[in-house]
């Protein structure tokens, strides 16, 4: 709708203009501060050049009323395109708010966490946001493909199966052991180490020759639980990408950045020249023992990202990345790419309690908050909803228990009871959503309009988010909709009232946008509650 009308108000005034929603829906729908950005051009007060301006909208049927006010043109949408506007939604259904296909190719790579152990509930933001802002995005028209980075080389995966070793002597050949502080604790070891025990007898256990060969399955083992418990949020990718299986382009990726002069040796080891784009100092690829680094390996899987020719990539780090992005996107630069087509989104850190108290850790993990015993607490719909309600890049607390709660301190009750309540309107009424298309809003009060209007600006809201990357503008516009629900419901008769029609489809339209938005969240709006 909000694209319609500026495309509408830029062809008759011929300027482009940028449109706002006032605080006070008294004054308008829409305005523009355009006559302000002409007072020098035009050598006139804003509040004349307005004026004037106003006055081209005389014959427009999208408008009710066009007013200057202090230099503003406000903008009053009428009732027949309101209602037009409307009856489009209504035969669209969940496809309503969804965009035109456009050509823009985007890769997004979000939680590749270490195949080491379950994810804990810090992997669980970066994850929930990387999956909303693919779905938002694909509604709106966009080719995204999303990607799962599995770090399944180095340090990590020798510690992995020395870790499943020492777990198996501990428990199940009832050995004395010493756990390294760095080691991996927690009772998936256990079961991991069991699986093992079935195909291998427990000498394998003892024999360092063979560590590697159980990390492996640990690794495979590991990630079927990663699978499970992400499956159990809802969230799927198209691809997952190993980099030990990348580490075969080593060489040929080396000779690229040698022949653009942006390796050097120092006391054995390989630098990358980083600091030539802006980096505090140049880092280390290869070390003196020959084995590339970690973030060669960054390097090589970029190199490839690139080499699919994507048109955007975006990677959803965890915040204490932050300090990686720069020698990344310089080795990007180094490789012959753009580094602009790159967007890093940092996910912060989760404080959870319970009941005012910190959380406790899981058992199960060793020294982490598991995101599968969230979820299994809280629900899914829950914790998606709840990580949303602020943007990736700050800081998030929140207690399970008043997610728990029956009430309107429950964020997503109170969203989901407005679409309930709409549906139990319509079991008491004579009408279904399908049976209104020919009803008018010839009567119908200031309030189902502001309704109606408010319900129709879920396109916009969707587009801001995405451009933006900002899930918690949708989920505030989907409570703010909700609560216009309630009081709408509180302050007037429906079932029975001279429009009760016009009510009805009012309510089905924000009905219509609650389940549209909860949607792309990852959330299945309920019926009945």
């Amino acid at each position: 709708m909000q694209n319609i009308v500026k495309k509408h108000i830029e062809e008759i005034l011929e300027k482009d203009i940028v449109l706002e929603k006032p605080k006070d829906i008294t004054l308008g729908h829409f305005a523009t501060p355009v006559a302000f950005s002409l007072a020098k051009e035009l050598k006139k007060s804003p509040m004349v050049i307005a004026e004037e301006l106003a006055s081209k909208f005389a014959d427009s049927s999208i408008f009710e009323k066009v007013e200057s006010v202090k230099g503003f043109i406000n903008f009053t949408l009428s009732k027949s395109f309101l209602q037009k506007m409307v009856d489009e939604a209504l035969k669209l259904g969940l496809n309503f708010s969804k965009g035109e296909k456009k050509s823009e190719k985007i890769l997004l790579e979000y939680v590749s966490a270490n195949p080491t152990g379950p994810l804990h509930i810090g992997h669980a933001r970066g994850a929930i946001a990387g999956d909303t802002i693919a779905r938002v995005g694909r509604h709106l028209g966009f080719d995204i493909t999303t990607e799962y980075y599995i770090n399944d080389a180095g340090a990590q995966m020798d510690l992995l199966g020395l870790s499943i070793s020492l777990a198996a002597r501990e428990y199940l050949l009832n050995e004395t052991v010493q756990y390294p502080e760095n080691y991996y604790r927690g009772d998936y070891l256990l079961d991991i180490a069991k699986k093992i025990q079935e195909t291998h007898g427990n000498d394998i256990f003892k024999d360092e020759s063979r560590f590697k060969e159980m990390a492996l399955f640990g690794k495979d083992e590991v990630m079927k639980i990663i699978i499970k418990d992400l499956g159990d949020l809802g969230i799927e990718f198209e691809n997952f990408v190993s980099e030990k299986s990348l580490y075969y382009a080593w060489d040929e990726t080396k000779k690229v950045l040698e022949n653009n002069d942006s390796l050097y040796e120092k006391e054995d080891k390989v630098y990358l020249r980083s600091t030539a784009h802006g980096d505090d100092s140049d880092r280390v690829v290869v070390r003196d023992n020959g084995i590339p680094t970690y973030l060669a390996g960054d390097i090589i899987y970029h190199k490839d990202k690139y080499d699919r020719k994507y048109d955007k990539y975006i990677n959803i780090w965890g915040a204490d990345h932050h300090g990686y992005i720069t020698r990344v996107k310089a080795a990007i630069e180094f490789l012959g790419n753009d580094s602009s087509k790159l967007e890093i989104i940092l996910s912060q850190m989760v404080q959870l309690l319970k009941g005012g108290e910190p959380y406790k850790m899981s058992k199960r993990a060793g020294n982490v908050i598991l995101m599968s015993d969230i979820t299994e607490e809280i629900g899914s719909d829950a914790l998606r909803f709840v990580f949303l309600t602020k943007k990736s890049d700050t800081h998030l607390d929140f207690d399970v228990e008043k997610l728990k709660n029956q009430d309107s301190s429950n964020p997503i009750f109170y969203i989901n009871y407005a679409h309930a309540r709409i549906n139990q309107v319509f079991a008491k009424s004579q009408h279904s959503i399908d049976n209104l298309e020919s009803v008018k809003f010839e009567n119908i009060h200031n309030d189902g309009l502001n309704l109606v209007y408010e319900s129709l600006l879920l396109d916009a809201v969707l587009e801001d988010a995405f451009e933006k990357r900002d899930m918690q503008k949708i989920t505030d516009y989907l409570y703010n909709l909700a609560n216009s629900v309630h009081r709408f419901y509180n302050d007037h008769q429906v079932i029975g009232s001279e429009n009760e029609n016009e009510n009805l489809k009012a309510l089905s339209m924000a009905a219509l946008s609650i389940k549209v938005g909860l949607s792309l969240l990852g959330i299945t709006a309920k019926e009945k509650m």
